[in-house]
C-alpha cells in the first residue's frame, strides 16, 4: 500500500489531464504493486526553490512497506519514475528529486488497526 506524493510548483493547469491515473501506473509498476493498493496524491502550483531557482521541479516522496529498504531497489525506482517525469512533465531530470521511505508494516493504519494484523 504505498503512498506516492508528488509536489511541484507547475501550475495545475499545464499538467497533462490524466497525469495522476498515469503516476498511479508507472508508480505502480516501477514498485511492483497493483494499482488498487496506491494511495497518489498530487499537489501542484506549490512555491518551490530547488536548488536557489524556482524552474519547474518535482518533489517525490515514495513510502511504501517492503519496497523502498535498499539502494539496489531505489537506483531502480528512481530510473523509472525520473524518466516518466521528465517526459510527462518537460522537465530535465536534474529538476526531479525523489525522498524514499521504507515502512514497516506497524506504521501503516488502515480499518482502524494497522497492516501487521491485516
Amino acid at each position: 500500500m504505498p503512498f506516492i506524493v508528488l509536489d511541484t510548483n507547475i501550475s495545475a493547469e499545464v499538467l497533462p489531464a490524466d497525469f495522476l491515473k498515469k503516476l498511479c501506473s508507472c508508480t505502480a509498476a516501477a514498485l511492483g504493486k497493483p494499482e488498487e493498493r496506491m494511495n497518489v496524491a498530487v499537489k501542484p502550483g506549490l512555491p518551490i526553490l530547488m536548488a536557489g531557482s524556482s524552474s519547474p521541479c518535482v518533489m517525490l516522496s515514495v513510502s511504501a512497506i517492503g519496497v523502498t529498504d535498499t539502494a539496489e531497489k531505489n537506483r531502480e525506482h528512481s530510473a523509472k519514475i525520473c524518466a516518466f517525469l521528465a517526459e510527462q512533465l518537460v522537465i530535465p531530470v536534474d529538476r526531479i528529486m525523489i525522498c524514499f521511505h521504507a515502512l514497516e508494516p506497524h506504521q501503516v493504519g488502515k480499518m482502524g488497526t494497522v497492516m501487521s494484523f491485516l
